[in-house]
């Protein structure tokens, strides 16, 4: 009993620290983009969270965790709506549930996991947007894609049975890359934004505040010791020990390489690219980070760091619109991450990296249909991006009516 009350309050702790990332996502966002559309951002932001949350309630704990018969496909399952009381015949909480935590607290944190997809994907459209279709693919892909997904992995499905099971520890697949597919379909659907690129080439839009994108991803390094540690899904002091300095190591490699590759390209110490790269080392050791010695981790650190910096000029050459570098981060170094499981650490060897392949192809096939007919369908129904007028004059006014920075003037006596 004492073991899991233990192990239970560490993982409410790391329940709080991943809701807290939502702070620094939405920082990060409106940091990064202009001022006249923070409302907007904002906005999206606390729909995510709160609408999520229910949704994983309703149908997405349940999609996710279904229970797969022996024998069936591991593709799709449902165990039914809502959540069950896992209650003994006497009425005292049933003990047995996990060594490691409660029904509820797993209920709780792996919600905190499912809105995080989404919070992806409105970085990368942000500033052009409509609210209403965004929100509808908010409820249609974090109620159900995200579930199905992750399914697959996390609860028991067809990449868990592999002759060499699929690996990730945290969801650099499972929840970045799932994010980063739908990010960049969403992105090449709605198009760039008005200025973004002259003549064929992409223009710098400057973010309205810098600090707070700063603070945005300091907040996002602290909220991964929940999201890294928390996946331990235990108080194990060694295990969780070692994940927590990996992932550090990998978040300090990233932005160090990043902001030195940058400097060389571009000649100019880019703040934003250290950011970025931080943002990117994290994400790539999430998929490994308990199986990584302290080398391994700022080596995958490093390489994320380095990948960001050509991803973002990659992306920017192909004539994709993405205000925050999200592509970057999620998906490009979600997929490195996946794929370093194979190649460094504990699980090194061919067949995993093999394994790990197929997890990639599984979740780019899937994510990228799904969030295709969502985006496409709502495109051709009500429309997905705002009027020119609109655009120009900023989201916060045209779709909520307020100012996020309204003028306050003394009244002169």
């Amino acid at each position: 009993m004492e073991l899991l009350t233990t192990n239970n309050v560490w993982m409410m702790v790391c329940t709080a620290l991943v809701f807290f990332m939502h702070l620094g996502f939405a920082f990060l966002e409106i940091g990064l983009t202009r001022q006249k559309n923070t409302i907007n951002i904002l906005f999206k932001n606390i729909f995510i969270i709160t609408v999520g949350l229910l949704l994983y309630c309703l149908v997405g704990f349940n999609l996710m965790y279904p229970g797969f018969a022996e024998g069936s496909s591991g593709i799709f399952g449902f165990a039914g709506f809502g959540l069950d009381s896992p209650l003994t015949a006497e009425g005292a909480l049933d003990l047995t549930y996990n060594e490691g935590y409660t029904y509820w607290t797993d209920f709780l944190f792996q919600g905190m996991f499912a809105a995080t997809a989404a919070t992806i994907v409105s970085g990368a459209v942000a500033e052009r947007m409509k609210i209403v279709p965004f929100m509808i693919f908010t409820i249609v892909y974090v109620g159900f894609v995200y579930p199905i997904a992750g399914s697959w992995k996390w609860g028991g499905g067809f990449l868990d049975t592999l002759e060499t099971p699929f690996y990730d520890f945290a969801g650099s697949s499972l929840v970045h890359s799932v994010g980063g597919w739908a990010a960049l379909v969403a992105v090449w659907l709605l198009g760039s934004r008005i200025g973004k690129f002259k003549d064929g080439k992409p223009q710098a839009i400057p973010g309205h505040n810098i600090p707070l994108a700063t603070a945005g991803v300091i907040i996002l390094w602290l909220g991964w010791f929940g999201f890294n540690g928390g996946s331990v899904l235990s108080a194990d002091p060694s295990l969780t020990s070692l994940t927590l300095v990996t992932t550090c190591l990998a978040a300090a490699a990233g932005g160090v390489v990043a902001m030195l590759v940058s400097t060389v390209m571009f000649k100019n110490l880019d703040l934003t690219m250290f950011l970025n790269g931080i943002l990117g080392g994290l994400v790539g050791i999430t998929a490994g980070a308990d199986q990584m010695s302290p080398t391994d981790a700022i080596l995958i650190g490093a390489i994320a760091g380095a990948i960001i910096v050509f991803a973002v000029s990659f992306i920017d050459k192909i004539k994709l619109d993405d205000p925050v570098g999200a592509i970057a981060v999620h998906l490009i170094c979600g997929i490195w991450g996946t794929l370093a499981v194979g190649i460094f650490g504990a699980l090194a060897g061919m067949d995993q990296f093999i394994s790990q392949l197929t997890g990639v192809g599984a979740y780019a096939v899937f994510c990228i249909v799904t969030s295709f007919i969502i985006i496409f369908a709502l495109k051709k129904t009500m429309g997905i991006r705002v009027s020119e007028k609109e655009e120009l004059e900023g989201l916060d006014g045209h779709e909520h009516g307020m100012d996020a920075y309204p003028d306050f003037r003394m009244n002169e006596h």
